[in-house]
């Protein structure tokens, strides 16, 4: 009987990467392994067949000679045939899947990347607006100076793991799973310390507190992160150092309020600039601005003052600031000013026009409330 086609086998075509050929042994392996399919000799025979196909087309030089010369090119004695007993290989796929996990299955030492930090920053708004460089102190692993890193006393060296034979990994047999899992002995490193450096005790590294300078871009907001690559935790063994991440947090303002690329502020308005009009001085973050104050401004109007905002840290135009006009009642007044008011006062009355619009449109919504609250009574 002749064979099929390998490519055909596991369904994937004759330009296929050596991952998408893995990829799909894996999932034909798993599905027709004959623990999975008990007294199922179709299954049992595809196994074999996908076994086959994939020893031949994940070896490179293989691959090559079977794309040239078919079946005919691969050495049957050399077990290239329909080898391979109905359990074996399927402890293999499970070993090729948590291998990956747990890293390349070589011997020697495995570095490891430090660990990541996190520091939370507390800053102006001006900083924020404006950036800043800002020194942050840290407590965190650095590199051991006296071993450079390697964990071992001046003139020794790290011993291959004699649990793991170097290769960091151990196979367990759990019925038909063969499952790797890191060494314990070596902790998956392929080697051991037999003489520590008395500074790191073997670790390769010690906490010592460090000094980072970190430039804030302007426009940041409460929320952002900055990264700094690098000044996270020294690795082990030589790995590379994880990385810091700023949390930055803007400190209340005493005088705006900020809402991504815009400014708010409030700005107190005498009565009398607010009924006649007249300018006001408000404070932006290039200097103070005059702003002009139509007559009869209501407190609560608000005026925007474009591109005086913030410039976005992600590009964009600049912000604006909108002012509010709060109007302020005059306090501490004299005798003599009471009476002028109050003459004004009398004034309006005789007028026969409405000159608190807010007031009487008020007035009209509360008397109709009163009406329908009194005909819900009855």
């Amino acid at each position: 009987m002749s064979k099929r086609d390998y490519y055909e086998v596991l369904s994937v075509s004759k330009t296929a990467t050596t991952v998408e050929i893995k990829k799909s042994y894996r999932r034909l392996a798993m599905k027709f392994h004959p623990d999975r399919n008990l007294d199922d000799t179709e299954a049992e025979g595809k196994f074999k067949e996908c076994k086959e196909a994939y020893e031949a087309l994940s070896d490179s030089q293989k691959r090559a000679a079977y794309d040239q010369f078919g079946h005919a090119g691969l050495d049957q004695q050399a077990g290239f045939g329909a080898g391979g007993g109905a359990g074996a290989g399927f402890g293999d796929v499970f070993g090729d899947i948590f291998g990956d996990i747990f890293g390349q299955r070589s011997g020697g030492s495995r570095s490891h990347r430090g660990a990541d930090i996190q520091y939370e920053l507390e800053i102006t708004l001006e900083q924020a607006v404006f950036g800043t460089d800002v020194e942050v102190e840290l407590n965190t692993a650095v590199s051991c100076t006296k071993c450079d890193g390697k964990g071992t006393s001046e003139g020794t060296e790290r011993s291959q793991c004699q649990t793991c034979g170097g290769v960091g990994q151990v196979r367990i047999q759990q019925g038909f799973f063969s499952v790797q899992q890191a060494c314990p002995t070596c902790r998956g490193s392929g080697s051991i310390i037999k003489d520590p450096c008395d500074a790191c005790q073997g670790e390769g590294r010690v906490t010592e507190p460090r000094i980072v300078e970190v430039n804030i871009p302007a426009g940041v907001d409460t929320g952002d992160r900055i990264r700094q690559t690098g000044e996270g935790e020294a690795g082990m063994h030589g790995g590379e150092a994880g990385d810091l991440y700023i949390r930055v947090h803007v400190k209340e303002h005493s005088l705006f309020k900020r809402d991504g690329e815009h400014l708010y502020c409030d700005v107190p308005v005498s009565f009398i600039t607010a009924t006649l009009g007249g300018d006001v001085e408000v404070p932006t973050l290039d200097g103070k601005l005059k702003l002009a104050v139509p007559g009869e401004t209501q407190s609560g109007k608000q005026f925007r003052l474009r591109g005086k905002g913030v410039k976005p840290v992600r590009g964009g135009l600049q912000g604006d600031i909108i002012c509010r006009t709060i109007v302020e009642t005059p306090v501490n007044l004299t005798k003599k000013q009471k009476e002028l008011l109050q003459q004004f006062g009398k004034s309006m009355a005789k007028g026969g026009k409405r000159h608190n619009p807010r007031e009487a449109s008020w007035m009209d919504g509360a008397r109709s409330f009163m009406d329908d609250l009194k005909s819900w009574i009855k």
